[in-house]
Order: C-alpha cells, then structure tokens, then sequence
C-alpha cells in the first residue's frame, strides 16, 4: 500500500506534495479510478523544528540537582544499612559505606 502526501489547493484540488506521489498517481492510476484513503494532518514542520529547538536550549541551561537517586531509595539504602547493623556490625560503619555506595 503507498503512502500519498497531498497538498490541498484552492477549490478543494489535491495535488502531489512529493515526486513519489506523482509517479504514483501517474503510473498506477488511470483516469476515472477511485482511490480509498484514510487521511490525517501531518505536524507542521516549522513549529516542530522549534520544539526540538527549544528543548535542546532548556537542555543546555538545565543544571541538574539532586543526582538519579531520589530521597526515597536513599532512606532505603540507610534503611537496610540500619536492619544490618542491629544483627551485628558497627552502624556508622555501615551508613558510610551506603553514603559511598549511593554517591
């Protein structure tokens, strides 16, 4: 099945937007054939070239905080480090090895 890329004219003519289109039309379609289609408007190219545009610039001006650990999975890392250190071994030992560990 091809894909045909449309541009609507005045008076509600469809002329081909690329020369894959029209190679189509000409040489698969004779004059009078009905062509079933489900059609959907693609994004403007412009606006969407702006989009990546912008996010590349709050990219560069972005400053991370906070590092990929979230303060959740870090009260669980102590956690555990704590559960560890009641069945034997010394607690400040151990929450330094898990502040190592997470940083």
């Amino acid at each position: 099945m091809a894909q045909l890329h449309l541009i609507k004219q005045s008076q509600g003519i469809l002329i081909p937007a690329t020369p894959e289109t029209s190679d189509f039309l000409q040489s698969k379609c004779k004059l009078g054939s009905v062509l079933e289609a489900d059609y959907k408007l693609v994004r403007n190219p412009a606006f969407h070239r702006r989009y990546f545009a912008l996010l590349n610039l709050g990219f560069e001006y972005w400053e991370p905080t906070g590092g990929a650990i979230s303060s959740n999975e870090r009260r669980l890392i102590t956690g555990y480090a704590k559960y560890l250190a009641a069945y034997g071994g010394s607690e400040s030992a151990l929450l330094d090895a898990a502040g190592q560990y997470l940083d």
